[in-house]
């Protein structure tokens, strides 16, 4: 449970510095690990290394400028055709995505959900960049690297916000 409570995002990534590739596999892992809706597990992950990708990646949106200097960023996507339960695929892919953070955070990594969905000229723009098929949509990037500097998670337990009926 560690990972749930010392997990930040990250948004500032040690310069030159590679995420191993068994700790991608181990990210894309839990990603599919993570539960779907009829068990449709829509999901399909573009992993780029590339420098004018991530660069073109982090100007998509005003907030998505921390892709910039991570070494590594995830798109992660979802395939239409795979839908059975079309109204869940936002749910299943957040919870992929969480997956993510969590992995990245318990193997000394840091990230940070960057959104996408569901602004459609985002998804389309993202979908451009990484010559997607036409059956996939663009959901989330998440910049992947070695943190610069971790500082603490704040504690947002508010037990006011706890209703027992």
């Amino acid at each position: 449970m560690d990972p749930i409570f010392t997990r930040v995002s990250t948004r500032q990534f040690v310069p030159d510095r590679k995420v191993e590739s068994k700790y991608i596999i181990k990210i894309l892992r839990a990603a599919m690990a993570a539960p779907t809706a009829a068990n449709q597990q829509e999901w399909e992950f573009y992993v780029t290394e590339d420098r004018e990708i991530i660069t073109r990646l982090s100007q998509v949106t005003p907030y998505s400028k921390p892709a910039a200097n991570a070494p590594v960023v995830i798109a992660a996507c979802y395939n239409v055709n795979a839908l059975r339960v079309p109204e869940m695929a936002d749910i299943d892919m957040a919870i992929a995505c969480e997956n993510i953070l969590l992995e990245a955070e318990y193997l000394g990594l840091g990230a940070v959900m960057l959104g996408i969905a569901p602004f459609e000229d985002r998804m389309q723009k993202v979908s451009e960049i990484l010559k997607m098929p036409d059956n996939f949509r663009a959901f989330m990037i998440i910049p992947v690297g070695y943190p610069v500097n971790k500082h603490a998670q704040e504690d947002r337990y508010e037990p006011a916000k706890i209703h027992v009926v």
